[in-house]
């Protein structure tokens, strides 16, 4: 006789997670593996911000003091939010648009995610394809970037050598010089001199649009087959970077001068957590850093099991995510200190951030090293998986959005589908590999992720605990986890975090700036179009309202509004033996007047889940008791 056996699925939430894939809707694919999810997510947060924001946020900010305020606002608004996208993605089982069957009067909300992450990751993957540029140019024996001489150079290039040989003989003047590798940024790879402005773009690089090209082929082939393929393509962009960081980080720390950048960088100066400034970015930083608000987190939970432990993933990821940052400081600073020893100059004149650290100094530094070639190419290599697997993400989120919403049409084309979103976001991205493409990808990276996902963020905040209401929330969390979130979530949901990210967007539209890069200023209609960008995100919500509302019927408010705000019929676990409670029997086709059956039925007994899913029913039928009463 065959012994009984139990799933692995069906074991409590504190045992192993189950074997994957058992309880998956099969027709909108899974993940395929125990760790493509955790990994996902890891590759996702961890991204070039880690490297070329943070170490230039904290030095800035503080140095070691600004570690307090990261990780206060940790707690108060990135663990909270990023769990609260997890369990709505899990819970579901549904893609940024359909998920908010939960209340489809705010389904604008999901529109305007889409139109962020559409922009976002046209111009995310222009910055792939520079770090593509520089990867190919690495593999020579002299870096391209090393001297001056070149056609590209003007008078004004002064490389390290000359410096160096100048401190022991006479003093040279550098305040009005160029390093070679400021011009090969500007002058050879942007060609910045053949446009005037954001209003000339001039001709098409072509070698950047078959970098650009060969980024959206990397891009489509990875999500091919959804995230059954890309979740196998993670196991090495999202663990290879950290074997590249620890190598610079070594190698880092053992250059003459390395003490004197992690020195400048770690200095507390804890009269700065005075000020507000501090604070809003460290907010900013955590928000950008996870992820939230651009869908990838809710999409990649989508594709979990019911039961896998995402309040266990919730602390994995965000804690992980906050130590590479830090990690990433030491490998930045350590290089920053010996370029300054080796110049002659103090820290703070060589500290750059965002692009102008990964393609101007960190590539000036790599030219003061011995085997310069070998070690640009680790790190390009390094920015080029980080970048990577954040571009999976969003590619995922939008197509996965979209098929949600036309599952009968899309799914059995995903592939297809993915192609032409692919296409259609590449030769939209071809005005970024001209002349001139530099002053739009400041424009989108300025404005397409600004106020209007700060909004986004909030409002999806308060219609869950408002709307949707909080009970109810934290009675789904139960169902899927076997506990409720505790006080420290509720507090955080009700109150901090809302709270928070409004402080984050009033800051943002007092301290208004145009943006610029360099001494160019954009002209005001630019100004104007970088605006309508930011708004239209959140102009969707608005719109969402009134397209919920017109498909009601009867009057506005009785009908219309209250019917829209409620959860859709058919809203709550995509699997029938899932669904207890009010969602019983709600599912579109459903046959079994109970879900516990099916499970009594398949496999023998009663699990800790269902037991789980017992105690669920038992509340809400005292609650609804006590409510009559």
């Amino acid at each position: 006789l065959t012994q009984p056996v139990t799933p692995e699925l069906l074991v409590s939430p504190s045992s192993q997670d189950g074997e994957l894939g058992s309880e998956c809707p099969e027709d909108r694919g899974n993940w395929t593996g125990r760790l493509d999810f955790l990994l996902s997510c890891i590759g996702y947060c961890v991204g070039l911000g880690n490297v070329w924001r943070f170490p230039y946020r904290a030095y800035t900010n503080g140095g070691g003091a600004f570690l307090v305020p990261y990780f206060i606002m940790l707690a108060i608004c990135g663990i909270p939010i990023f769990f609260m996208e997890l369990s709505l993605g899990q819970f579901s089982s549904l893609g940024p648009l359909a998920v908010w069957k939960l209340s489809p009067l705010f389904k604008g909300v999901g529109m305007g995610t889409i139109l962020i992450v559409s922009l976002v990751a046209i111009y995310y993957n222009m910055i792939i394809a520079y770090v593509l540029f520089y990867l190919f140019a690495s593999l020579t024996s002299d870096l391209p970037w090393q001297h001056c001489g070149n056609w590209w150079n003007t008078d004004l290039c002064l490389d390290h050598h000359v410096i160096k040989a100048g401190n022991t003989t006479f003093p040279v003047n550098i305040t009005n010089t160029v390093s070679p590798s400021e011009e090969y940024w500007s002058r050879y790879v942007l060609h910045i001199q053949g446009s005037s402005g954001i209003g000339d773009p001039g001709r098409i690089r072509w070698n950047l649009c078959l970098c650009l090209l060969l980024s959206w082929t990397i891009v489509y082939l990875c999500i091919l087959k959804g995230v059954k393929s890309s979740g196998k393509v993670v196991y090495f962009t999202a663990t290879f970077p950290y074997l590249i960081l620890v190598m610079l980080l070594i190698r880092g720390v053992t250059l003459e001068g390395a003490w004197k950048g992690i020195r400048f960088y770690l200095t507390p100066q804890f009269d700065h957590l005075l000020s507000s400034k501090v604070w809003i970015e460290a907010a900013l930083q955590i928000f950008y850093s996870l992820g939230v608000g651009f869908g990838g987190l809710l999409t990649f939970a989508s594709y979990n099991t019911f039961h896998q432990n995402i309040y266990r993933d919730t602390f994995i990821v965000t804690l992980g995510n906050a130590i590479t940052s830090i990690l990433a400081g030491f490998a930045i600073f350590s290089v920053l200190g010996y370029m300054s020893q080796e110049l002659g100059v103090p820290v703070n004149q060589v500290a750059k951030a965002g692009p102008g650290l990964a393609f101007v100094v960190y590539p000036q530094a790599m030219t003061m090293l011995p085997l310069s070639p070998f070690w640009s190419f680790l790190f390009f290599f390094m920015l080029l998986t980080l970048g990577l697997d954040s571009q999976f993400a969003f590619m995922e989120t939008i197509v996965t959005a979209v098929t949600d919403e036309f599952p009968y049409y899309l799914r059995p084309k995903k592939a297809s589908f993915s192609a032409v979103i692919c296409i259609a976001l590449f030769l939209m991205g071809l005005i970024l590999t001209t002349e001139g493409g530099m002053y739009w990808l400041v424009l989108l990276d300025d404005y397409s992720a600004g106020f209007g996902l700060m909004v986004v963020v909030i409002t999806t905040c308060l219609v869950v605990t408002r709307v949707y209401g909080m009970k109810r929330f934290c009675r789904d969390i139960h169902m899927m986890l076997g506990f409720k979130p505790g006080p420290y979530f509720r507090a955080c949901w009700m109150v901090l975090s809302p709270a928070t990210m409004m402080a984050l967007l009033v800051y943002n539209i007092i301290k208004y700036q145009p943006s610029e890069y360099g001494s160019y200023r954009f002209p005001t209609w630019a100004e104007v179009l970088g605006i309508l960008m930011g708004v239209l995100s959140f102009l969707m919500i608005p719109l969402g309202m009134v397209v919920a509302v017109l498909r009601e019927e009867g009057t506005l408010w009785e009908v219309g509004v209250q019917q829209a705000s409620r959860p859709a019929m058919d809203w709550g676990p995509s699997l029938e033996e899932n669904r207890t409670g009010m969602y019983v029997a709600s599912l579109a086709g459903s046959q079994s007047p109970k879900p516990l059956m099916v499970h009594m039925r398949k496999y023998g007994g009663i699990t800790s889940y269902e037991n789980t899913a017992i105690e669920v029913d038992r509340e809400m039928e005292e609650e609804e008791e006590e409510e009559s009463m």
